[in-house]
């Protein structure tokens, strides 16, 4: 692996543990699914993506108001990780450049930052708003917009279409284990490598970095 130069992140399950009921009521009033039990936010947050994606719809006038006023009623009800503030001051300090790059609205963002207070270590944000789409389109935006190379960029996820979308634009993927057992079954995607917290996110680009110089010696 190259080294990292740049850590792209996505809120929902990587920053915090967000709530399944809003996605869900998104896919109902959007698409008229009937809600199901789901123990984890995240895969009805991706869920609802692919949704999207698969309707090839854009959200316009009230629809877009809707599902904003929903993502922030997430966020409302998120739970941020004990870990997120001390691992973010870290790798700023290291010199990492991080972003966010989600398919949540730009609102949806801008709420969640303020409600963690972690606006001020993010270089860039990234939403489906001025990502111009979701899923992948944050993404590249934010690589493009850090001029970074894919290969040196690094994006965190808890869930296997996470995983793919990082695959999808050439970036390193990083497995956020928030359960054990699901962990498992994601390994079999093959992510770059796995954390169980973010505090072994600075130490983890360390490895990379000591690896690397060690190829480089005569």
């Amino acid at each position: 692996m190259q080294n990292i130069e740049g850590i792209l992140f996505e809120p929902v399950g990587c920053l915090a543990e967000f709530p399944v009921e809003p996605f869900q009521e998104i896919a109902a009033r959007l698409f008229g699914r009937r809600k199901q039990a789901s123990q984890s936010g995240s895969r009805s947050y991706w869920h609802l993506l692919n949704l999207i994606e698969s309707a090839g719809r854009k959200l316009e006038g009230s629809e877009r108001e809707m599902v904003a006023a929903l993502e922030v009623q997430a966020v409302g009800a998120s739970s941020v990780y004990e870990d997120v503030l001390p691992a973010l001051s870290e790798l700023k300090g290291m010199g990492i450049r991080l972003l966010i790059a989600s398919s949540l609205s730009h609102e949806a963002i801008r709420r969640f930052l303020e409600v963690c207070s972690a606006r001020e270590f993010f270089t860039a944000v990234w939403s489906r708003d001025n990502a111009g789409g979701i899923k992948a389109a944050p993404l590249t935006n934010a690589i493009g917009g850090a001029s970074l190379q894919p290969e040196g960029a690094m994006f965190l996820t808890d869930t296997a279409e996470g995983l793919k979308v990082a695959k999808s634009v050439g970036a390193n993927s990083i497995l956020m284990m928030n359960d054990p057992d699901e962990a498992r079954r994601l390994a079999q995607h093959e992510p770059a490598g796995g954390i169980v917290s973010l505090h072994e996110l600075p130490d983890f680009i360390r490895l990379v970095a000591a690896k690397n110089a060690k190829l480089v010696r005569p």
